[in-house]
């Protein structure tokens, strides 16, 4: 089938009495053999808000990153896998499904994303941890995390919050040595941005690709923009 996020729909919610209901559905994503609804290995349902609320709706690079994790299954089967900013959470649910340890994080305040999250988790019969994480802040939970591997879907998107992205992506490399950040991101504003963030904060670029190079064509037909994929890791390692 054309569509990558949507192969199939059905409305959740209706409109309510008060207050009032938010408009959702829940898009089918599949991964293996055609990607369509009769021949697949792996189908992952989301719960998404049809005003497309930021935080509740499958963007295209969520699309991209997942079947990254789906093709790199055997490298994320037993890791601990976190991802920043997870939204609706398809890349994570994707890496759940293959046997990752899987923390799904948000920002911290944003309780109707977090309890989406966990909605669609429970969909999915995925066993994944939820946590409020706001970039560039050091609560509690985020010295717990020690991932393997980070993934970031479109959290490049709002340049202000660049540094606390990157800020909280060292930390939790240094935290955890020999780990990955892996993130599918627009180029709106030109990969030297991205380089730029790499060198101040001690990363080095381990892998780009262009997004569309690995996605199927059913899945590449219905999405748009020059997305491209790249994996970060610390510059030098720290002593252990």
């Amino acid at each position: 089938m054309g569509s990558a996020s949507a192969s199939s729909s059905e409305a959740e919610d209706g409109p309510g009495s008060d207050p009032p209901a938010r408009m959702t559905t829940v898009s089918r994503h599949y991964f293996g053999g055609d990607s369509s609804e009769s021949d697949h290995a792996l189908r992952v349902d989301i719960v998404e808000n049809i005003e497309e609320d930021y935080g509740m709706f499958v963007w295209p690079c969520s699309v991209i990153l997942a079947e990254y994790v789906w093709q790199q299954r055997s490298r994320f089967s037993s890791s601990k896998v976190v991802e920043l900013g997870a939204g609706t959470s398809l890349p994570g649910l994707v890496a759940a499904k293959v046997g990752a340890d899987v923390t799904l994080t948000d920002i911290a305040h944003n309780t109707e994303v977090l309890n989406n999250i966990r909605q669609i988790c429970s969909l999915n019969n995925a066993n994944c941890k939820v946590v409020g994480l706001t970039w560039g802040e050091w609560d509690e939970p985020v010295f717990d995390l020690h991932p393997d591997i980070i993934l970031g879907a479109d959290v490049l998107y709002d340049s202000a919050k660049f540094d606390d992205l990157f800020a909280t992506v060292t930390f939790l490399l240094e935290n955890s040595p020999g780990a990955v950040f892996i993130t599918t991101y627009h180029n709106r504003s030109g990969h030297h941005l991205i380089e730029f963030l790499m060198v101040k904060w001690g990363l080095k670029c381990l892998k780009l690709l262009d997004g569309f190079s690995f996605l199927p064509s059913c899945k590449a037909d219905s999405l748009q923009g020059n997305i491209q994929l790249v994996e970060i890791a610390l510059e030098t390692e720290k002593p252990k």
